[in-house]
């Protein structure tokens, strides 16, 4: 999620659900998908412009200017190197893509062309591809979260304020505190129910200790990536867009494969009203269950547990420390070692071992 914050241009960034939707519903309005013969397709490159390269595709007058991420599918499904073709002039390139399209064994590609004053082919795919548009996933969120900004219960998440240790769930719409992502090839979305706080036991100092739900999806319509969503617990968004106190993490996928659309409609689209008309009594039985089941009474113990589930011994003693400064005693329960993981987990540097230690924190959680 932090990525996305991170990397998104302005251009990129939606500030409701209702404008994110125009934009890509508008776009696939202006689009059109078909079937063509790879060898009917002819490519067109001008001598005295070494960068300009378009594309005549069969039954059209009109030259289609490939984007960067099609002509990348498009030399992929011809076995040609993407990025050694980029580097060479336009005509030469020519030669070397027409050459892989004639000779392309598939015979056959899908094709999805927006017009916007001149053709763009913004994807090339095999025959079978199974397209979910952009706009359809946005429709679906739109059921259960309105326009994203308040009206309902799912909402843009606020932000948690580090100096005080506050998490503000009313904070004003702007560029760089959206969670509503979509470029050319893809779009994102982050919502929260976190107006609605669920108590799921206490905290050391006597607190409530409070989490809320949320959940993001992703899908791309040129392939670039799968459709999919996730749902979860949190406890706090901060002003980069990192999720802490993640629980009860749930994943669901869908490659675009020929029958995606239908699996769409059928499992992923009600799975998120599912989730978003849930009752938390599970979520919070299962925390109290893993404060309750005592895992550990020494220090041995301790050792024991942890290294058996593939911590090191340099993590095992981090994890016992981290308990201790925080919570001012020694990990017992699965709960324990749980908290203790996840904020380890935090101060690592790199994302990759920072979800590695998350998921093995899961799965301690998901015994219980």
């Amino acid at each position: 999620m932090s990525s996305e914050w991170f990397n998104r241009p302005d251009d990129q960034r939606y500030l409701s659900l209702s404008e994110l939707y125009a934009s890509v519903r508008g776009r696939a309005e202006r689009s059109r998908t078909r079937t063509v013969d790879s060898a009917a397709i002819r490519v067109e490159a001008r001598s005295g412009n070494p960068e300009h390269m378009a594309l005549m595709l069969p039954g059209t007058d009109s030259p289609a200017a490939p984007t960067h991420w099609s002509f990348g599918q498009l030399s992929s499904l011809v076995g040609a190197p993407a990025a050694y073709l980029r580097q060479l002039p336009a005509p030469l390139a020519a030669i070397n893509l027409q050459y892989g399209l004639s000779s392309h064994r598939a015979e056959q590609i899908k094709t999805l062309e927006t017009k916007d004053g001149r053709v763009e082919l913004r994807a090339v795919t095999g025959p079978d591809y199974g397209r979910i548009y952009d706009h359809e996933l946005v429709e679906a969120v739109q059921k259960i979260a309105g326009n994203g900004t308040g009206d309902t219960r799912w909402k843009v998440p606020g932000v948690l304020d580090w100096s005080s240790g506050i998490y503000n769930p009313d904070v004003d719409i702007a560029k760089d505190t959206t969670t509503l992502y979509a470029s050319d090839r893809d779009v994102f979305l982050f919502l929260v129910d976190d107006r609605n706080p669920i108590e799921a036991g206490r905290l050391p100092n006597g607190e409530p200790d409070l989490f809320f739900r949320g959940f993001y999806c992703w899908n791309s319509e040129v392939g670039a990536k799968t459709l999919g969503m996730a749902s979860f617990y949190l406890r706090a968004v901060c002003q980069n867009r990192n999720l802490w106190g993640v629980e009860d993490f749930q994943e669901i996928t869908i490659r675009h494969s020929k029958y995606a659309a239908s699996r769409f409609a059928h499992e992923a689209a009600p799975a998120l009203t599912r989730f978003a008309n849930s009752s938390p009594l599970a979520f919070v039985n299962g925390i109290k269950a893993a404060r309750q089941q005592i895992v550990a009474r020494t220090d041995e113990d301790r050792s024991e547990f942890l290294r058996a589930r593939g911590f090191s011994r340099a993590e095992t003693a981090k994890v016992i420390e981290t308990v201790f400064v925080r919570e001012g005693r020694k990990p017992e329960s699965i709960f324990d070692f749980v908290q203790g993981i996840t904020r380890m987990a935090r101060d690592k540097p790199h994302q990759d071992v920072r979800l590695d230690l998350e998921g093995k924190a899961k799965k301690l959680l998901d015994r219980v």
